[in-house]
């Protein structure tokens, strides 16, 4: 017969209190909350307030807030209108209209596509979250980067700026138009020849189950805002840096030399960032350049620069944007010499 012994009367009472007591106790003590940072914060820039006023003030920091500013500025309202036209194809436009719209061979999509940039009036902000929504709808991923490319550069306002830009040029019109088309194309080619599914990240998109579509309309319309803007301010803030960084007298020594001048145009197209309805009077400014240098000008920046990158690393990821920026670079170079030296 065994026998076991009792436990004292309360035992088991403060065995199950004792938990609670513990954590209760590493409870106490100090906690970060989102008041108290940003309280502290408040009083660090409340006592550093001489220092931050100097820092404003001086010539680097101005000429940096000032492209910033005109980046977002020049930008943010096609961005508002890219993302409301991709709201538009996402909740009303059925995924059946793109099969019967483009060609069923991704070969013959990719130009109708990049020909159909044309009717979007607005810049490189405005293509990618559009260009996405072709995606999530199921358009093949070569047509919709071909839209991507040629719709900042070869839509009606983009080429009537042009035309104001340079007057008595017309060629220069006829030039952007082909050789940014040209480019277009040629990547979306690329795409569907050597590109992999893997590297393509599907477009992120809220869930619309269960909402109506004016409701899907608007949740679609503040997560494309959110995520698409968030980049366009990096994207801008690298670009204000490095205008502020680099000195002006280098353009005069590469506008000598016709290989460096399209190249150092090229780049600068790209460090800019200036949206497309207005990159044609700053490219119609560098005088000291040739035609075909201020074409790749054209032709790359509305393809390829820090905004639009990191634009679409957020919208396809960043396994895509550093395989697909670097080869858009230099198909969109190529395109323009080649073009530049048929036409001008």
């Amino acid at each position: 017969m065994s026998t076991t012994k009792a436990a004292p009367p309360g035992a088991g009472h403060r065995d199950a209190e004792a938990p609670p007591d513990r954590a209760s106790g590493e409870q106490q003590g100090w906690q970060f909350s989102s008041p108290l940072v940003l309280t502290m914060l408040l009083i660090l820039v409340v006592a550093s307030q001489g220092a931050i006023r100097r820092a404003v003030s001086a010539p680097v920091m101005q000429s940096w807030m000032t492209v910033f500013v005109a980046v977002v500025v020049q930008a943010l309202p096609f961005l508002v209108l890219g993302v409301l036209l991709s709201a538009l194809l996402a909740v009303f436009v059925p995924p059946s209209f793109f099969v019967r719209a483009l060609p069923s061979r991704p070969a013959l999509a990719v130009p109708v596509a990049g020909m159909a940039g044309a009717i979007l009036p607005g810049c490189e902000c405005a293509s990618v979250p559009v260009a996405g929504a072709l995606v999530r709808r199921g358009v093949a991923p070569a047509a919709a980067l071909a839209f991507l490319l040629s719709a900042p550069a070869i839509n009606p306002i983009v080429l009537t700026a042009t035309a104001i830009a340079f007057p008595g040029k017309p060629e220069m019109v006829v030039a952007r138009f082909v050789a940014s088309l040209l480019a277009a194309c040629a990547m979306g080619w690329l795409w569907q020849r050597l590109g992999r599914t893997n590297w393509l990240r599907p477009p992120a998109h809220p869930s619309d189950e269960g909402l109506g579509k004016a409701a899907a309309f608007w949740n679609s319309v503040r997560h494309d805002v959110m995520h698409a803007g968030g980049f366009l301010v990096v994207g801008a803030m690298a670009a204000a840096t490095l205008k502020a960084v680099v000195p002006a007298s280098w353009l005069s020594l590469a506008a000598d030399n016709p290989v460096v001048a399209v190249l150092a145009l090229a780049v600068l197209a790209v460090l800019l960032s200036i949206c497309s309805e207005a990159d044609a009077f700053v490219a119609a400014s560098l005088t000291q350049f040739s035609l075909t240098a201020r074409l790749a000008f054209l032709v790359v920046g509305p393809m390829i620069d820090l905004k639009l990158f990191a634009m679409q690393t957020g919208t396809f990821g960043r396994g895509f944007a550093l395989r697909f920026a670097p080869a858009t670079f230099v198909m969109a170079v190529a395109s323009a010499v080649l073009v530049g030296t048929v036409l001008l």
